[in-house]
Formats: C-alpha cells, structure tokens, sequence
C-alpha cells in the first residue's frame, strides 16, 4: 500500500426527513444562494421543504443549470452572487448542480479568469465560499468530495478540477428524494458509482486489502440492487443503499493509497463535449472496451475482479478475463445502457475529434501507468464502435 493522507470534512446528515436539520447547519445571518437544476426540484416539492427549513434566512436562487454544467450558466451565477452579497451557497439537485455550484463558490472567490480554475486542475483555488447540498440523486459522490466537471460548449472541452477548498460543508442524504426519479437517471447513476469504483480498483495489486475487499463489496451491491431499485422504485432500503454506495464509491476512502486509472472518465469526457451523451453512457461504451484494451497490464486484478465480484473462476486465464468483461457489459445493458459507439451515433469522424481533444486538453499519459495514449484511445474506441 502507498502511503497517503486522507481527511473528508464533509458532515453527512443521512435518511428520512433530514431537510428539515438544514436550519441548523447554515450560518445564522447567512445570505444564502439556492442553485437547483431545471423544474423537478420544485415540482416534487424538494426546493419547498428547503424554502420552509430556511425561513429564518434571506434567500436568492439560481435555477437552470444543466446536465453537464455549463461555464457560462455558472459565471452568471457568480455574477448573481456579487450583486447580491450571498455569503453560503446550497446545491440542491445531483452532481451536475454540486459539481456546478463548487465551480461557482471558487469562482466568486477568484480574482482573474475563472477559466484558469479549469485549466490548472483547480490549482490556482485559494478560497471558496462554505456551500452544502440537498441530494436527490446519487451517483457522483460529488456531495462528499472535492472534485468537479463544467463543460466549456464554446471551447468543446469538459475539464475536471479539484480543490481542498471545494468540499461541501454539509450534505443531506434522504433517499426518499430518489422516489421520482426517472429509471434514466437511476441507471446512470448506477453506472457512474460502478465505474469510480473500477478506476480506483482494475489498476494492479497493490496490497491493499482493505480497499480492494470494500470496493468489491459496492461493486456486488451495486450489481444485486442496480436492477431491483428499477423494479421497485420506493423500496426504501434499496434507495438508502444505492445512495449510499454511490458517496462512498468517491468520497476518497478506496482510492487512498492504491493506484488509480481515470482513463476511462477522460475518454468519456469528450464523447460528452462532443455530442452531450450522458456521462454515465459514455463510461459504459468505453470501460469494457478499455478493460480488453488494458488486459495485459491490469491481468492480476482482472483475474481477481472476475472472481471475487463476478464468481468467476472455472476456465483459464483468458478464458475468465473475457467472462468478467463480459459481464460487465451485460450488466450495463441490463439497466438499460447501450454501450457501443454506435448506439450514440459515433463513428470514425467522431472517433477522430475525440483523440484530438484528448491531445488539445493534455490527455496525453492517461492510466495507472500514464500510459495510454491518444492513439491508444484510438484503438479502444474503435474496438467500442
């Protein structure tokens, strides 16, 4: 194992009716700004429980911001902040309006080009506006981490940053805001807490015992609950563990002291600045095809994933390594998930723009090893045509 530091700030209020706490953990004498996405949040009464717990407090919202969170949509909400003297955000929605509103609390707190935020990996981030979050859908622990993604649609890039500053102060966790989301979004969310897991744990042994046994265990719940939480949408118990596995897939806790392959994460960002697939889509076209692509190196873990996730362990090596891909892709497909290039109508041309992007943003040394190239993205999106 590596050595590592681990330190998580952020304070989980978790279960049934926890909005109504909200009082409680924002600043008395807070201006605070509710940032939300499009109409859900008001029409399943979510942004009304939060009007109703901050009464005693001045508010200011910012709706509309989109799947992939938008620069320009955020820098207007910076704008909003400056005129109005907010002093404590709250985010309330799933990881497009957390990742969002992190963007927004450092940038109102950055004197020069918010652009430079994203171009330096959050390294320029000296401050941050205190912001917390409402969750209502599970899927990018971005409630309880540091880490963001905002879509440049005029530059045609999708950046991720990080920063110390940018964990949520707080973050409620009531799985019964999950009852009314479509079976879209759930399988999405599915799949994007499978796939941290995988990028944190298919790299190569590392003797991390406890990491590896806790990752497998949220890969098999996410395996067994993913298609019961379709079936049965207001089974609490499922809801309260899928959301929960999807903050503990990123919180930090499984990737302190291993290797780590976000490559799979970069790829997908620029099917998303492209063509706006759902991030989690794209992650499901290019991990069974990246984990093919990728055998040779990550063969131990492969070998061990098949058996220890998948059950896997009858056959020869190679023979057990096709199973387990095999099985992930068919588990993406079972909730619902294409997960072929061409079920998002990419092809060659598309494939082309997609490895100059991964050039023109530094993607150049992707993997456990920095080595996976753009050419060697070529070849992985050609085998996920």
């Amino acid at each position: 194992m590596n050595n590592f530091d681990f330190h998580n700030p952020t304070h989980i209020l978790f279960g049934k009716g926890r909005i109504a706490d909200l009082a409680n953990q924002v600043p008395s004498g807070a201006k605070v700004m509710i940032l939300y996405g499009g109409g859900s949040a008001e029409r399943t009464g979510v942004l009304g429980q939060v009007r109703n717990a901050l009464s005693g407090h001045e508010l200011v919202e910012f709706g509309g911001i989109e799947p992939n969170p938008r620069f320009a949509t955020a820098i207007k909400a910076v704008e909003l902040i400056e005129k109005n003297d907010v002093t404590f955000l709250l985010a309330v929605g799933g990881g497009s309006v957390i990742d969002a509103t992190k963007f927004i609390a450092a940038a109102a707190k950055y004197d020069g080009d918010a652009w430079d935020i994203l171009t330096s990996g959050g390294a320029v981030i000296k401050a941050a506006l205190p912001f917390g979050t409402v969750l209502t859908l599970p899927a990018t622990a971005s409630e309880m981490n540091s880490g963001s993604v905002i879509t440049h649609a005029e530059k045609g890039a999708k950046l991720p940053f990080r920063s110390p500053h940018c964990y949520p102060v707080f973050s409620i966790l009531d799985p019964e805001l999950t009852y009314t989301l479509p079976s879209r979004q759930i399988a999405n969310g599915v799949a994007d807490a499978y796939v941290h897991i995988i990028e944190q744990y298919l790299t190569y042994p590392a003797d991390a015992c406890v990491q590896d046994g806790f990752a497998e265990t949220l890969l098999r719940t996410l395996i067994d609950l993913g298609p019961k939480a379709l079936k049965t949408p207001e089974d609490y118990d499922i809801r309260a563990n899928l959301m929960w596995t999807a903050t503990l897939a990123l919180n930090g806790l499984i990737g302190a002291g291993v290797p780590q392959d976000w490559s799979s994460h970069m790829i997908g960002h620029e099917i998303t600045a492209l063509n706006d697939t759902d991030h989690a889509r794209t992650l499901a076209v290019v991990l069974p095809a990246l984990m093919h692509d990728q055998r040779g190196p990550k063969r131990e873990k492969l070998l061990q994933y098949g058996a220890n996730v998948w059950d896997i362990r009858e056959g020869d090596e190679d023979a057990r390594i096709d199973a387990a891909i095999k099985a992930t892709r068919d588990f993406f497909e079972s909730m619902g998930i294409k997960t072929r290039l061409g079920d998002y109508n990419l092809a060659s041309p598309e494939i082309d723009h997609i490895v100059a992007a991964l050039k023109d943003h530094g993607m150049t040394a992707l993997g456990e090893h920095s080595a996976i190239t753009p050419e060697d993205a070529r070849r992985i999106l050609q085998a996920a045509a």
